[in-house]
């Protein structure tokens, strides 16, 4: 079983130190490239699904907060307000009031919806120093966040295409969620109080669920203080179970934030807020993923694609030049010469390298590679641009194998 924690910093992905705090981890250059790259990748998703990103700040006033319902309901969870000209602002727990209030600065017509804004923002949770753990449980997140405002004819279909687009994350990440849960309300008065809005909420996420084919388990207590949500549950290699993605539906904060659009009849309505997140915090994701693949991440997420390695002196400068060619495609490539150690021990030391490319003299003078794959294979000598194309293609569509047919051992 694999320890993010131990793995992150032995490989030099993130790491934290005591004057900055705990629950407050930096990203290394390698792990800032998992990052990037995750980031890349899902705003890229969202953009072709319709969505449209937004930036907001990390700082609201107290009153933002006590509008959205967070400070009656949630303000356990918050970092004290700090003084500010007169004003109380705050460090924002979440982004939906950002959002809402962003969809408040325009006027709407039901042309328009469903609206979907998406952020990739940062919030801040202040989690007791007992649970904090490496990128899993953090006091600083970054959140693949969204909200759509629809109507509420459009709410399941959004839903649906929510949940849809977390499924295909999964497939290219490698991830298998161990469960969806609906999460539910519980005892107490840590919800609000409407129980119309509540069974309303419900009854259209029990819908989704059914309606997108997924098995499912209710939980009391789980929901969000304003409304229910599914929960994409996974597991680490312990069988300890953590929320990744989301999708919740919301009456309640376009009620309190007085959200309207225009309808066909020209009358004023309220739009429902549907919030969504496909990887959740991308902490908790990375966390998953170093778990999940022992730091041979998908060659797609590797930190380092390709390794190109001469044999001798002598072909170090056709091995430069084939790193330049990698580059100019968008793969990260590096170079590893005799300087450092002999050749199966550069092999060792790129074992977690997707792809190995070894250049003899035969293939510096054909202007080929040697391609090694990381699970061992070996490919015969290839034409060093055929090799660029594929490999560029594997990972432009995001394949987890390195290879698309059969490789002679």
């Amino acid at each position: 079983m694999h320890d993010h924690r131990r793995l992150g910093r032995e490989l030099g992905l993130f790491d934290t130190d005591p004057l900055i705090g705990a629950g407050l981890p930096y990203w290394l250059p390698d792990g800032a490239i998992v990052r990037h790259t995750l980031e890349e990748y899902i705003r890229d998703a969202e953009r072709r699904a319709g969505y449209r990103h937004v930036y907001s700040p990390v700082l609201g006033k107290r009153e933002l907060y006590e509008i959205s319902g967070h400070w009656s309901h949630y303000s356990e969870d918050m970092f004290p307000p700090m003084d500010l000209g007169g004003e109380q602002v705050v460090l924002r727990p979440s982004l939906c009031p950002h959002h809402a209030l962003i969809y408040r600065s325009r006027a709407h017509s039901y042309r328009e919806l469903p609206l979907r804004i998406a952020e990739l923002g940062a919030m801040y949770r202040s989690e007791l120093s007992g649970v904090l753990g490496g990128l899993t449980r953090v006091r600083a997140i970054q959140l693949n966040d969204a909200h759509i405002f629809c109507t509420l004819d459009q709410v399941a279909e959004e839903a649906v295409g929510a949940l849809a687009l977390i499924r295909q994350a999964y497939l290219d990440l490698g991830i298998q969620p161990v469960r969806y849960r609906l999460s539910l309300p519980g005892p107490g008065g840590k919800y609000v109080a409407a129980p119309e809005m509540w069974r309303r909420a419900a009854a259209m996420l029990t819908d989704v669920l059914d309606r997108s084919g997924l098995e499912y388990e209710a939980a009391e207590g789980e929901a969000a203080f304003y409304g229910p949500k599914i929960d994409v549950q996974i597991a680490d290699g312990a069988g300890r179970e953590a929320t990744l993605s989301t999708v919740q539906i919301d009456f309640h904060q376009p009620e309190r934030f007085g959200l309207e659009y225009v309808g066909a009849d020209g009358a004023r309505h309220r739009p429902v807020m549907v919030h969504r997140s496909v990887v959740g915090s991308l902490e908790r994701a990375v966390a998953h993923l170093i778990e999940l693949y022992g730091g041979a991440f998908p060659a797609w997420l590797a930190p380092r694609q390709l390794v190109a390695l001469p044999i001798s002196d002598a072909e170090v400068p056709q091995a430069a030049e084939f790193v330049r060619r990698c580059a100019d495609r968008g793969l990260r490539a590096e170079l590893s010469g005799p300087e450092h150690g002999s050749l199966g021990a550069r092999i060792r030391n790129a074992r977690l390298v997707p792809y190995q490319a070894v250049i003899g003299p035969k293939e510096a003078a054909g202007d080929q590679v040697a391609l090694r794959l990381r699970d061992g294979r070996r490919l015969e000598a290839r034409p060093a641009g055929e090799v660029l194309a594929r490999i560029g293609d594997l990972i432009g569509d995001h394949r987890l194998d390195l290879w698309d047919t059969p490789v002679p051992a």
